[in-house]
């Protein structure tokens, strides 16, 4: 290997029998690749440079294949960044492509909250098991660690998540890692640093490895001046809690990102997510699951929200599903980056009638906690997601008589095991 230094920059220059990765630039010919690596301070690979590596390139194809002679350039006044992000023909100059059908390389962050768990079980059954890495900061529990890869990630830390993009060769990033509403009024910054500065990670990232993009959205990116039965897809937005507002800072830098460096970013505003797998995580819907635990557990439930106070709903299944499709939706069917779904609209009441209808002795009484409230209150009704159901198919399967009686199977068969152990 030959190498000559100049004014803070080095340029190698040496023949090697395999093809380069990111950040270099490899030249083929029928009997070896000349590698070009540049090791640089503060260095910005613009056209310029790209012309003068070409014209030593085609010296170094004219010497021998063995016994390299020393070839140099001097690269002056060039700055880069880590954190930039390319556009056009300079994006594709680093960037790996994929055959169509290979199967997707998919990173979860925020795995070990409520919506993760599930899609990695959802996206491992199509993609395979090794193909499908969650992440998360905390520790996972034994079932899931035994179910499939699971790594460490800090979405904060972007060296780290960096490497994991890199080193696993990931396709496809779904980033769940988030604050929710009720958890992320009691902790503002922190809700700002992992809302907002976590996907300005993710963001760049994407961007600079040509990743499919996946950020969820939600029912509170809305606000009180937005319209709320229904709501569309493009109305004002002027949420009041910081979850709100990082969210449609999510929307709008994604969106920002698509059309300035044509990342694939798609979103989905999630409307409240009902699960059985998981404990209720901070979320003004959250009586929505609460009160099937609770039911089951000591026939009392406890309500936080006003009887009347209506919101739009959805079973897990639906909503992984339509994680998936949208993910799998091709580009030119999309007409926007960020889509409302749906499936139901129900208050509490209207809920727990439900409920009672399977367990009659259902005692539910009502405390109303000022903050969620004042947040419901200022949340859609009802979601308009024709668009959605028209540009790639969307159809929910779950209603509210389906939801009750799939959660009290679930909760039900849980506490009976539960009590027998």
């Amino acid at each position: 290997m030959c190498s000559a230094s100049c004014h803070g920059a080095r340029v190698l220059i040496g023949c090697r029998r395999r093809q380069g990765s990111i950040n270099t630039l490899t030249l083929h010919s029928s009997f070896f690749s000349c590698l070009y690596i540049c090791e640089v301070r503060k260095v910005n690979l613009s056209m310029p440079v790209v012309r003068a590596l070409s014209k030593v390139a085609k010296q170094a194809l004219l010497a021998p294949a063995c016994g390299c002679q020393p070839v140099t350039v001097a690269i002056r006044n060039i700055s880069f960044s880590p954190r930039q992000v390319t556009s056009g023909s300079d994006a594709s100059f680093h960037s790996v492509s994929f055959s169509e059908t290979d199967h997707p390389k998919v990173l979860i962050t925020g795995g070990l909250g409520q919506l993760g768990v599930g899609l990695a079980k959802l996206l491992r059954k199509r993609f395979g098991k090794n193909n499908v890495i969650l992440s998360d900061i905390r520790k996972p529990p034994s079932n899931v660690f035994h179910s499939g890869p699971f790594i460490y990630s800090d979405i904060l830390d972007y060296k780290n998540l960096r490497e994991i993009v890199v080193n696993n060769r990931i396709t496809w990033l779904v980033h769940y890692s988030a604050l929710l509403s009720a958890v992320g009024e009691a902790n503002v910054p922190l809700a700002r640093a992992v809302n907002i500065t976590g996907l300005h990670n993710i963001l760049d990232i994407a961007a600079e490895h040509g990743l499919r993009l996946f950020v969820p959205s939600t029912i509170g990116a809305f606000g009180p001046t937005s319209p709320r039965n229904p709501t569309p897809d493009l109305c004002v937005q002027r949420p009041r809690t910081i979850y709100g507002v990082s969210k449609v800072h999510a929307e709008l830098m994604g969106e920002y990102y698509h059309h300035r460096y044509g990342l694939d970013f798609r979103c989905l505003r999630y409307p409240g997510i009902i699960s059985a797998d998981s404990q209720p995580g901070g979320g003004t819907t959250d009586y929505a699951v609460q009160i099937f635990h609770d039911a089951v557990k000591t026939g009392k439930f406890e309500c936080n929200l006003k009887p009347d106070t209506r919101l739009p709903m959805m079973y897990i299944d639906d909503c992984l599903r339509a994680t998936l499709e949208v993910m799998e939706a091709p580009a030119e069917t999309l007409s926007m980056r960020t889509y409302n779904i749906n499936a139901m609209s129900f208050t509490p009441e209207e809920l727990a009638n439900e409920v009672q209808k399977q367990l009659p002795d259902l005692q539910v009484t009502y405390e109303i906690d000022s903050i969620r409230q004042g947040i419901a209150d200022s949340w859609p009704m009802n979601f308009d997601d024709s668009n959605a159901r028209n540009d790639w198919g969307w159809k929910h399967d779950y209603d509210l008589p389906e939801l009750v009686q799939t959660m009290l199977t679930f909760i039900g068969s849980d506490a009976r095991i539960a009590q027998a152990n």
